[in-house]
């Protein structure tokens, strides 16, 4: 049984998936990759892109940001974020703000049951959005990950993988063996599959630390016959007390994000122009600070997305503002943006899959709006 503190904190991890035989799809399309990063308990919208408005120092006078980044007129951003800021300045991240999945009952475990897999009810589907997504795209994969996220799972042929101390035989070795199995066989079709795994995971030498995981995840992706999919877990963003503001917790926790967007960018080299790395949470916070210098749970946040197919700088949002009248139930910034549209959209456009049929098989032809020609490079 999985108790709350493991679930809430602990260390970041990465499953890489996708189209490991990509080979074929690559003589007609250029290849692809979206990457996920998860920020498990909830996410600070307010503080990682802090409008600038008056009222949020009303809000949350020992909390406020101050020595932010410039984005806009309208928003700033958490000095933590400097990686993603160069970007911006690059012209190659961007934010939709106010948005989040349409759950509003402030629990982590049945928000981050619904934020993976997409769905109206918790725990409730076994299959994830982005697992239902690569199937409909016609995508089979390699997850190195154990066991399989529930953001990932579908009836795709999909192969699980989790690297242990044990080294695994050279890719010649295998190779040989391979070609002494049919070739329909299954076993044959096993051992191709860990010919494909990044060396580092196969030798039992790899690093779970976040900027080692996000290396040789890129390094992975960078590939054309790897992997197109990659999503990471990060957790502790449930900060409940000393949020802080430029520095503390919560500053801490969007450092280490940052901290992969920066490595990402550096070890994908070319293909970063051709990644999406989008975040997703469960939920946004309280407006109002509470008696812990922290914040409460909430609902609208702001989602990150960073890499060559973002379309430009910009901070997409329909802005409700922070006028109580405005709030959802008076205390929450609300959403105004459905984030299932987001990662609807970015599917369709890095599978190169039509929107509709996504949105029918994926989320079950829900009222969600295709922003591709708003949000990437379509």
């Amino acid at each position: 049984m999985i108790n709350r503190r493991t679930f809430l904190t602990g260390s970041i991890t990465v499953t890489l998936l996708g189209s490991p035989l990509f080979s074929a799809l690559a003589e007609k399309k250029k290849k692809r990759n979206l990457v996920v990063i998860s920020l498990r308990g909830g996410m600070d919208g307010l503080s990682a892109v802090p409008p600038i408005d008056p009222k949020l120092e009303k809000f949350r006078p020992d909390i406020l940001v101050k020595k932010t980044l410039p984005l806009t007129s309208d928003f700033a951003l958490h000095p933590s974020l400097k990686n993603f800021h160069n970007a911006w300045k690059q012209g190659k991240a961007a934010i939709v703000h106010a948005t989040n999945i349409p759950y509003t009952m402030r629990s982590h475990f049945e928000g981050q049951d619904l934020m993976e897999s997409g769905g109206h009810k918790p725990f409730a589907e076994y299959t994830g959005w982005l697992g239902r997504g690569m199937e409909t795209a016609n995508l089979d994969g390699l997850a190195i990950a154990l066991p399989m996220p529930l953001i990932l799972r579908s009836k795709a042929n999909l192969d699980n993988y989790f690297p242990t101390k044990l080294s695994t035989p050279s890719p010649d070795i295998m190779k040989r063996v391979a070609s002494t199995y049919p070739e329909d066989s299954n076993l044959r079709s096993t051992i191709q599959r860990v010919i494909m795994r990044p060396y580092s995971m196969l030798s039992g030498k790899g690093s779970r630390k976040a900027h080692k995981l996000a290396g040789t995840a890129a390094k992975a992706l960078s590939k054309a016959n790897g992997p197109r999919v990659a999503v990471f877990d990060m957790n502790g963003f449930d900060t409940h007390a000393a949020q802080g503001g430029a520095n503390g917790e919560h500053a801490d926790k969007l450092y280490n994000l940052d901290k992969i967007f920066g490595t990402l960018q550096k070890n994908l080299g070319p293909t970063y122009e051709d990644t999406l790395i989008v975040t997703l949470t469960e939920f946004g916070r309280k407006i109002e600070q509470n008696g812990g210098n922290g914040t409460e749970h909430g609902y609208g946040t702001a989602v990150l997305m960073i890499g060559g197919l973002v379309k430009k700088a910009q901070v997409y949002s329909d802005w409700p503002g922070l006028n109580r009248k405005n709030l959802f139930e008076g205390q929450d910034l609300n959403s105004t943006t459905d984030a299932r549209s987001i990662y609807c959209s970015a599917m369709a456009m890095v599978f190169e899959t039509d929107f509709e049929k996504l949105k029918r098989q994926v989320f079950w032809n829900d009222p969600i709006i295709d922003l591709q020609d708003k949000l990437f490079n379509v």
